[in-house]
């Protein structure tokens, strides 16, 4: 038999995906908390291009009260890569929203369209990454994370040592995957 080959759906998921069955038990309502759900997510997804688009070409976009026109300005004012792959192994490994690397300062800054308050420790695992992938200590360099989030910009400066512990995880961890790994293999 030859199978049709829906070649316009790769790389996406149905809402209704046999792999993540639980919507078979959902009432109207759940189903409605979930479809919102799924659609802010793509939405934030959209947002992320534009935004990356929007660095890429330096489109400064009209100041308004919105974290993504900050998030952008200030990415374009400090000439940020946007979307800079960093990359310790195949276990430990991210992208920040935009980040750069100037004068000893280390900036990374995310944009988040979600309404939960976002957490720093993501962002300090970015920095823990790029001092890892960069053989930088985070006792040379300054870092300064930032994250746009519902019109407001939350500046944080880490503590050297607490981008170290997290290096310091990082490696263990990874040993600890390369051994099972070893393992399993």
């Amino acid at each position: 038999m030859l199978f049709n080959r829906h070649s316009e759906l790769e790389g996406r998921h149905a809402f209704l995906s046999p792999s993540n069955y639980s919507w078979v038990n959902y009432d109207d309502e759940r189903l409605a908390v979930r479809f919102v759900a799924s659609t802010a997510a793509k939405r934030g997804t959209d947002l992320h291009a534009l935004a990356n688009e929007a660095i890429r070409l330096g489109i400064v976009l009209a100041e308004s009260n919105q974290a993504i026109a900050s998030y952008v300005n200030d990415a374009i004012e400090y000439k940020m890569a946007s979307e800079q792959p960093l990359y310790y192994s195949d276990n430990c490994f991210g992208t920040p929203d935009a980040m750069c690397f100037r004068s000893e300062l280390l900036r990374i800054h995310d944009l988040k369209t979600g309404v939960m308050k976002a957490s720093e420790r993501q962002l300090e695992i970015y920095a823990a990454l790029f001092c890892l992938e960069y053989g930088y200590s985070p006792f040379e360099i300054a870092i300064e994370l930032r994250i746009y989030q519902q019109d407001e910009i939350r500046i944080y400066n880490p503590l050297p040592e607490t981008i170290q512990h997290i290096m310091d995880t990082i490696v263990e961890l990874d040993k600890k995957i390369e051994a099972l790994k070893a393992d399993l293999y």
